[in-house]
C-alpha cells in the first residue's frame, strides 16, 4: 500500500524470512561463519539457537543461496511437531524420495541409504537442515542422530544443521544426549542486534527496495524503535511496516519518536485480550474451560500466512483510497458527471 507513495519497489519489512534482505550484523556474520565452517567439514552437527524472530531461518535461506546445488543436495524440515517415524518420512520425502504411508521404517531407511550412497558416488553431499528444533522430542533427536551413522570408510554421508530457540540447548545438554553432543562440531547462539545495528538494519532493508531518504526517521525515532524491539529483526519488521503504513495514511515524510510511540500503542491495543466472559458451567456447576481459539493459534504459528493476507487487504484498501483521493481532488468533474446523470 505504502510502496508507491514512498517510491519503493517492494515492501521492505515483510514478516516472512527473505534472504534478499539479509543483513549481516556481527551476530549474523558469526553464525554464518559457523554454518560455512560446518559445510567445509562435511560431517557432524552444527547447532544454531536464537530467540523467536532473531533471523535463524533467514540465515539458512541465505546460506542456501550460496550453496553450489551441483555439489550439495539439501533437505529443509520446518515442521518439527513429529514422531520419530514421521521425521524419517519427512527426511526421505524432503530429499525427493517416495515416502508413502504404507512403507515400513526399514524400507524408508533402505531408500535413504541408497540415495546417500548414490550422492557420494556422484561427487555430491547431502545436507539436512532442521528448523524449530526446540519442538523435537529426545526420541526424535535420537532418530536424527542415528541417521548420521550412514557413512563410508572415510566420510559421513549425511550432515545435519539444527536451528532452534534457546530451550533446545536444554535438550542438547540433557543426560540422554551424550552421543549427540559428541557429534556436534560447533554451536552458536544468535543474539539480538545492538542499537547501531538496528538502525543500519532498517536502512539496509529500505535501500534494498529503492529508498532514497523519504521517509526520514529522526534519531529519537530510531531509538524508540530499538527500545521497543530490543534489536529482534522480526519485531523490527512488524513495527516498521506499521509505521510506514501510518505514514502513507497520514501523508507523512518524517517520523519522530512520538510517531513510533503512537504505532506502539495501536499495536498494544490490537493485541489486548477481549474482556473475560464467565466460563460456561456443566450441570454440576463446574466451569468448562475452552482451549485457545483458532485465531490465537493461527496467529502465533503462521506469521507468513498472515503477512500474505495483510498484503491482499492492503492492496484492496489502496485501490479504494486511490479512488477516494481522485474524487476529493476533482470535485468539479464529479459534479458534472452527477448533473449529466440527472
Amino acid at each position: 500500500m505504502y510502496e508507491s507513495y514512498y517510491g519503493l519497489s517492494d515492501k521492505p519489512f515483510r514478516l516472512r524470512p527473505d534472504p534478499h534482505f539479509f543483513y549481516g550484523s556481527k551476530g549474523h556474520k558469526r553464525a554464518m561463519a559457523y554454518l560455512e565452517y560446518g559445510l567445509s567439514q562435511g560431517e557432524g552437527f552444527i547447532v544454531i539457537t536464537g530467540e523467536v524472530g532473531a533471523g535463524k531461518t533467514t540465515l539458512v535461506r541465505n546460506l542456501f543461496n550460496h550453496i553450489e546445488s551441483d555439489k550439495i543436495v539439501t533437505c529443509h524440515l520446518v515442521n518439527t511437531h513429529l514422531s520419530s517415524d514421521d521425521v524419517l518420512r519427512g527426511v526421505v520425502g524432503g530429499f525427493g524420495l517416495p515416502c508413502e504411508d504404507t512403507a515400513s521404517k526399514t524400507t524408508l531407511l533402505g531408500r535413504l541409504e541408497v540415495f546417500l550412497r548414490q550422492c557420494e558416488q556422484d561427487g555430491k553431499r547431502a545436507l539436512l537442515v532442521v528448523d524449530e528444533a526446540q519442538n523435537l522430542t529426545p526420541k526424535v533427536v535420537e532418530e536424527l542422530r542415528m541417521l548420521s551413522n550412514f557413512q563410508t570408510d572415510d566420510k559421513s554421508l549425511l550432515q545435519t544443521f539444527l536451528l532452534g530457540q534457546p530451550e533446545f540447548r536444554a535438550t542438547l545438554h540433557s543426560p540422554g544426549m551424550s552421543q549427540l553432543r559428541q557429534r556436534v562440531i560447533a554451536t552458536y547462539h544468535l543474539g539480538p542486534m545492538d542499537s547501531s545495528e538496528s538502525n543500519a538494519y532498517i536502512e539496509h532493508r529500505m535501500r534494498t527496495v529503492g529508498w532514497s531518504g523519504n521517509p526520514r526517521l529522526t534519531p529519537a525515532a530510531y531509538a524508540a524503535v530499538f527500545e521497543y524491539t530490543g534489536g529482534i529483526p522480526r519485531k523490527t519488521n512488524h513495527l516498521m511496516d506499521r509505521l510506514l503504513l501510518m505514514g502513507f495514511l497520514e501523508e507523512m515524510q518524517e517520523f519522530t519518536d512520538a510517531d513510533v510511540d503512537t504505532v506502539i500503542r495501536d499495536i498494544a491495543q490490537e493485541f489486548q485480550p477481549p474482556p473475560a466472559e464467565p466460563a460456561p458451567a456443566d450441570a454440576a456447576g463446574t466451569a468448562i474451560h475452552a482451549g485457545p481459539g483458532p485465531d490465537m493459534v493461527f496467529g502465533s504459528q503462521y506469521p507468513a500466512v498472515l503477512d500474505e493476507r495483510m498484503m491482499r487487504v492492503e492492496k484492496s484498501l489502496a485501490s479504494v483510497l486511490s479512488i477516494l483521493k481522485k474524487i476529493v481532488r476533482s470535485p468539479s468533474s464529479y459534479n458534472i458527471h452527477q448533473d449529466s446523470n440527472e
